[in-house]
């Protein structure tokens, strides 16, 4: 792991996607990017991996629809059985259209809360957690982006300089 790490700053969006490219075509290793906002195409300049939020939103939403067809099934079929409006409840499938609605309501309920609790608990968000940010300008109008190196810092300073950083500042951990 490096010892030393480098601070960009900068304050164009675009500037800063293009000098990340540039950081990582000189085969520097980028260790996280600060914006105040979401920069469309930065993720792949980085090169994370693709999100696997899809997958778990999928599989919370199944577990949703087995949950409110476990539930409506005991509740109005096995627990208290009522005739409603001349409707007996003896079966599942006699009364699964009146039970349409509580099946998609439940299954973008527990998709979207178990997502939002997978965001908090894979981001290590929690009450009281002290925030990480390394420049507080970063969360009004500039862009920072941390990379990690061994070595001469001369040739990286001048990299990012070169790329249009308006600031640069090395830190020792």
């Amino acid at each position: 792991m490096a010892a030393k790490t480098i601070h960009a700053i900068y304050t164009d969006d675009d500037v800063l996607l293009e000098a990340v490219k540039r950081t990582r075509a000189a085969k520097y290793h980028i260790k996280e990017v600060f914006t105040p906002f979401p920069v469309h195409g930065l993720d792949a300049a980085i090169g994370l991996a693709p999100t696997r939020i899809a997958i778990a939103a999928f599989i919370y939403g199944c577990i949703g629809l087995v949950v409110a067809i476990w539930m409506m099934n005991y509740m109005m079929i096995v627990d208290w059985p009522q005739n409603i409006g001349g409707k007996p409840s003896f079966s599942f499938t006699q009364n699964m259209p009146a039970f349409i609605p509580i099946m998609f309501e439940l299954t973008v309920f527990f998709s979207g809360h178990l997502m939002v609790v997978t965001f908090y608990l894979r981001s290590r968000l929690w009450p009281y957690k002290k925030a990480e940010n390394p420049d507080l300008r970063t969360t009004d109008d500039h862009f920072l982006m941390e990379v990690e190196f061994d070595g001469d810092e001369r040739e990286l300073r001048e990299l990012l300089l070169d790329t249009g950083a308006v600031e640069v500042n090395i830190n020792q951990k």
